[in-house]
């Protein structure tokens, strides 16, 4: 059997066919030379059950990472559907992102952000190449669930959005 040629395609391409990939918008946050640094990330995934690890996929132009690696410990603040203003802060550049935020240190010492879904504090395990991005491997050693109520944020082709209005669209 012979083997077609594969097509040619553009980053844009890929970038455009991912974006139907629903994923969840999550916070991490750390404590790097006694001041609190944190970015976005929609690539955070459950690794592992046993031994618990899971892992954030920061772009390796992220000014926040180099900061959040050298941090002991990381947290990830799992936002809700009504936490967009937050999500959106910590996408930008700059290091006054917990200016106006209300947040507490975690069991580990990384910020755990007020009115967040869950949080899973960690310790940067392992890291991987992963092309413009690094693959890092976090280990649980702290979780807590605040609300079940309330739907994550959502992010799907290019915008945000929750549970309730992806379930309208489609009805």
């Amino acid at each position: 059997m012979t083997q077609k040629s594969l097509r040619i395609f553009e980053p844009r391409e890929l970038r455009a066919a991912m974006s139907h990939f629903c994923s969840g918008v999550v916070v991490v946050t750390g404590v790097y030379e006694g001041l609190p640094v944190g970015l976005t990330a929609q690539s955070f995934v459950s690794l592992s059950l046993d031994p618990p690890l899971v892992a954030i996929c920061p772009a390796r132009s992220s000014r926040s990472w180099p900061k959040l690696r050298a941090a002991e410990h990381f947290c990830i603040n799992i936002l809700g559907a009504d936490q967009r203003v937050t999500c959106d802060m910590f996408a930008r550049s700059g290091d006054d992102k917990f200016s106006d935020l209300r947040w507490r240190p975690g069991q580990t010492g990384a910020p755990v952000l007020e009115n967040v879904l869950a949080v899973i504090e960690c310790r940067l395990d392992a890291e991987h190449d992963g092309g413009d991005h690094t693959i890092a491997v976090g280990r649980v050693l702290n979780l807590e669930v605040f609300d079940v109520q309330r739907g994550p944020l959502l992010f799907f082709r290019g915008g945000y959005g929750d549970f309730r209005t992806l379930e309208e669209a489609s009805v």
